[in-house]
Parts: structure tokens; sequence; C-alpha cells
């Protein structure tokens, strides 16, 4: 009895729905192309929220596209852009579950084949549509007798199918829902990063804002070691929209906030404040998950400074008030959570690692005495863990270690690192 992930491909692999994107591509020269424009959109959205049969919309997008094989082309490379950011960056998975990944889906093999096939995912499990041509390539219609060109095209098609074991399907639209509404699958996730739909999310047996958070409940190997979605960015002042927007695309919880308050801070990852919103050296001491501050402005003090340090908290700001602080303070923020690079902060030791490939990171700051890093070392060393790069930076309160290892590892070692003396933050990167 094996596992297998079912995979909507619009809207879902994909940040955007293909057959909208085709008509902006086919109608482009089109002198009533955004009157058309709308009409595709309002029969996707109306399918998609189960106001619609699949059947007819699908009909009536494809019969107002007046697309043709050079559009087809286009729209690929479009597409390849436009891959979901969470999938991208969890292609790794897909080359260890090719066999148990399938794409279902109301789209076209045409454009669906030549994005997901850069994904390792076999042509055998990519089960969609398929246009009908004329002589000169012209869209004329589609093959009518595949099940998932029908109403509820997907269960039907995985009835036959007949899957032996535990079946999980993604997905954005009301005909992933009817997968688990015919009992053929054994949990859905609704899949939000790109769209949500309300009709959809509450019918869903949960919420997944990213790939990253799919593959967290279900305990698979991923890219980054825990969901940004789960990590809150408190924002407190007078915060420019476009570096909100740089955390919003990696997929962090913002919670905006008229000060800083200690329930709020406590439950922050992050915190993004302006010079005249800034916590109190206590408050940080006693925001136990805080890792990082991104202050729009100059710190006000050295004691916050020197006590986020003590407490593991790293702190970038911009004393100089630079105009384009919305960019930097969000990129230096990104990359510390990202890749550990600590880099232009004002509290914490400098260290730009480079990013080692096919190994996982860990970070370790602890109390600046001597020997922790031999009881690093002696824990991986136990556990027969080979170390293919390590950095260690100091300054007098605190070391900074990361070390890459590029073997799997139980749980145990991540308990061990953490008991370590002197241990004051412990985090796996990816």
């Amino acid at each position: 009895m094996g596992r297998y992930y079912i995979i909507d491909f619009d809207s879902t692999f994909t940040q955007v729905e293909a057959l909208d994107e085709l008509a902006r591509i086919s109608l482009k020269s089109h002198p009533d192309r955004e009157k058309i424009y709308q009409q595709i959109e309002d029969y996707t959205n109306a399918s998609m929220e189960g106001r619609l049969s699949f059947a007819e919309s699908l009909a009536a997008r494809v019969r107002l596209l007046e697309a043709n094989r050079d559009h087809l082309k286009q729209l690929v490379t479009h597409l390849k852009k436009k891959v979901s950011t969470s999938f991208s960056r969890n292609s790794v998975f897909f080359k260890n579950h090719a066999d148990e990944v399938l794409i279902v889906s109301g789209g076209f093999k045409e454009f669906i084949i030549p994005v997901v096939a850069e994904y390792h995912i076999k042509k055998e499990n990519i089960y969609a549509n398929t246009f009908e041509f004329d002589e000169e390539g012209k869209i004329i219609g589609y093959d009518k007798s595949n099940p998932l060109s029908q109403e509820g095209g997907k269960v039907k098609l995985l009835r036959e199918m007949n899957l032996q074991g535990d079946i999980f399907g993604i997905g954005d639209g009301y005909s992933d829902f009817q997968l688990k509404e015919s009992g053929l699958i054994k949990k859905f996730f609704a899949y939000t990063e790109n769209i949500e739909r309300k009709s959809v999310v509450e019918k869903a047996d949960h919420i997944t804002p990213s790939f990253d958070e799919f593959l967290y409940i279900n305990k698979l190997p991923r890219a980054i070691s825990y969901p940004k979605n789960r990590i809150k960015c408190l924002v407190v002042g007078n915060i420019d929209e476009e570096a909100l927007v740089q955390m919003r695309k990696e997929g962090y919880n913002i919670r905006h906030k008229e000060q800083i308050e200690d329930k709020y801070l406590q439950e922050a990852g992050v915190l993004f404040c302006d010079e005249a919103n800034q916590p109190t050296p206590e408050q940080v001491e006693a925001a136990g998950r805080l890792k990082v501050i991104g202050c729009f402005g100059k710190v006000q003090s050295r004691k916050l400074a020197d006590t986020a340090c003590a407490a593991g908290v790293i702190i970038f700001d911009d004393p100089k008030s630079n105009p384009r602080n919305t960019d930097f303070i969000p990129k230096r923020v990104i990359a510390f959570m990202n890749e550990g690079k600590t880099h232009t902060s004002c509290n914490f030791p400098d260290l730009q690692p480079p990013r080692v490939s096919n190994a996982h990171r860990l970070i370790h700051i602890h109390k600046n005495v001597p020997g922790i890093l031999a009881k690093i070392n002696e824990v991986f060393a136990r556990h027969n863990i080979n170390i293919v790069g390590e950095f260690l930076v100091t300054n007098p309160q605190i070391g900074y270690v990361i070390t890459d290892v590029n073997t799997g590892y139980d749980t145990q070692v991540l308990e061990e690192l953490k008991a370590i003396e002197q241990t004051i933050k412990f985090r796996l990167l990816y």
C-alpha cells in the first residue's frame, strides 16, 4: 500500500490559470480583448468555486481563445517562469517521489507536460485534456471523451485508475475538493499560495498556504525546515508597503499592530519596526520565538542591541535612514532567515557563508565561552555525521556557528545540539 500525491496544475503548481494566460497571448491584438479576458476569467472562477459545471466552463473558454500552436509555445515559455515558488524550491521532492506524484488537471497536456517535466514528473503520471487542431495549427476544440473534460472528471479518472494506498489531493478548486467528497482520497489540502477560494477552503481537511506546509505537516523532506507561513512577522510603525511585499513573497504571516505589545512580540519570529516604535530590552528578553529585528531607522540604545545579542536575536538597522531601506532591510532579514547571513548587522558578528548544495544547514548561537565548537562537533562525530562546511565567528557576547552536513540524521541529534550547555538558540535552516 503506497502513497500518492494528486496535484492540480492551474493556480497550484503554477501561480496562474493557464487558459487565462493563453487568452492574453492569443487575443492581444483583438479590439475587444479586455472584455473577452474578463469573460474567460469569470468562467474560470465560476467553475473553480462550484457555481458552473466544469464542462460548460471549459467549452466556453476554449471557444473564446482563438489560439494556435505558436501561441501555445509562447504560453509554455511564460508558464515556466510562473511555477509556484514553494513548488520550485522543493524540486528534489518530485525527483525522489517520481512514482507517487501525479498531476491531474482540467488543463491541457500541450502546455502542462513541458512545464512539469523539468521537475522530474513522469509523462505517464500527467493526466490532462488534449486540444484538437485544424491543418493550420489552430485550436478548434478538445477531446470530449477524456473524463477530465467532463463534470466530475477528476473523480471519474481516479475511479478508473483504482489506485491502492493513501491518496492526498492538493489543489485550489472545487474539482479538487470533489475527490475528497467522493471518498477516493484520504485528505484534501486546499492550496492557497496563489488564490484562496472561500467555498473550497471551508471544505478542506487542511489549508496549505505553501507546498512547504504540506511537506511539513506530512513529515516529508523539504527544502526549508519550517514553513514561512507559520512564522509571524510583526509590523509596527511606519513601514513602507514595498518592504512587506518581499516578506509576503517569502510566505511570512504578516501582522500589523499600532504598538509593540508583549503578547504579539512573544508570538513573532520577525519584527519590523521604525525608529519611533522599538521594543524595550526587557521585551526582547521575553520574546522566546523572536529571531530577527529589522529596524527602519537607528536602534535607539546600545542596551537594546546588546540585550538582543545576548538573547540570540539579530538586528539589522539603517542609522542613515537611507530611502532604499525598504529594499535593504527585508533583504538582510531574508538572507539571515534563509541562509544564516549576518552581514551588516549592528549586533552580531559578521558571517556570509556560501550556500552548499545537497547539504543540511544548522545554526548554533551560544555564549562566548571556550569549548563549545568541540562539543558541537562531538555530537556530529558520535552520530557519524560528516561535516562538509563549518563557520564560526564571535564577539564578546556570543559565538555564532553555522554547520553544513551532507547526511540525514534523526531528531535526537537536534535535541543534543540544543542541550549543549551555554546554548542560546539553535535552529535547522534547510
